[in-house]
């Protein structure tokens, strides 16, 4: 029961992060505070900040000369990318939306698996995959018809954003996974640390906070973003598979889309029975695509 918990807390969080972005950009009375690059840039800095001693001690633990390039791509890929793409696609469409979108996540992770590291796609694969695909694109049908007033780059920032974390879970699975999940996080955003500092200071961020009176709650939103959202829930996922499994902890992929969901409707935002349908079909089709695979490792 109370690894059940644990995993409830974690949906909670990563589902939520969703909505909490475009909360760190806008005021509840849609004025903005913060641009997206803003955001972004400080939400990556504030959690490399809070990371950096777990970072410093993980350091003495790495191999650099062998695996300086795979903790790049997932600094890169796994953090950097993600936190800008998924922001600037919140200006133009729903959070809701967004949360179910990240649902391809694990699909594109299958694909990469078997066209880069070679894995050989099983039938039951194909079937969940080709059954997440029909998903995907009832998403994004229904998506741009109901749940956006922005363009097709918004909706095509997340299908980027969910391949750029394929790309680093496919990484961490490859060539990191002698290390552990929250030494993998802490080393990428050491990594990040001087990076972010510069957007932060491109992006012209400090001026927001003298022009802008009404950065209060954004501020939370952002806070809660990058240091719960990060640091926090990295602890809880430690924590889960510690004490139960990797296949148990990777259930979490199947709530995070309903959380996000959840919170976008208590927040207003416009989020239909044809959507639902759609993200509840990429989720079956992941469900089966990932199971005998999950089960065996």
């Amino acid at each position: 029961m109370k690894y059940w918990l644990l995993l409830l807390a974690l949906a909670l969080i990563w589902g939520s992060s969703f909505i909490l972005m475009k909360k760190a950009m806008y005021t509840p009375d849609g004025i903005q505070t913060f641009t997206s690059n803003q955001v972004a840039a400080m939400r990556i800095l504030i959690a490399s900040i809070v990371l950096l001693p777990f970072g410093l001690r993980a350091l003495v633990k790495v191999d650099f000369r062998k695996d300086l390039l795979s903790f790049s791509i997932v600094a890169v890929c796994g953090n950097l990318l993600p936190a800008f793409l998924f922001t600037y696609a919140e200006t133009g469409i729903s959070s809701g939306l967004t949360g179910m979108l990240n649902s391809t996540t694990p699909i594109f992770t299958i694909l990469i698996a078997i066209v880069i590291f070679k894995d050989r796609m099983t039938p039951r694969q194909f079937t969940g995959a080709l059954i997440g695909s029909v998903g995907v694109i009832l998403l994004l049908y229904f998506g741009k018809k109901n749940s956006m007033h922005g363009d097709w780059s918004h909706i095509i920032s997340v299908v980027i954003a969910t391949l750029c974390y394929s790309i680093s879970l496919s990484v961490i699975r490859y060539k990191l996974s002698h290390y552990k999940s929250l030494d993998i996080a802490s080393i990428a955003f050491i990594i990040l640390l001087l990076p972010s500092m510069y957007f932060f200071i491109s992006e012209d961020t400090i001026a927001s906070f003298k022009n802008t009176l009404e950065i209060r709650h954004s501020l939370i939103a952002l806070s809660i973003l990058s240091i719960v959202g990060t640091a926090f829930a990295l602890f809880i996922f430690n924590t889960i598979i510690k004490n139960t499994s990797a296949l148990f902890a990777s259930s979490v992929t199947y709530f995070i889309p309903i959380i996000a969901v959840l919170f976008g409707l208590l927040f207003g935002e416009q989020i239909n029975l044809a959507q639902i349908v759609g993200m509840l079909i990429a989720l079956i089709g992941v469900f089966i695509a990932n199971y005998s695979s999950n089960k065996k490792s």
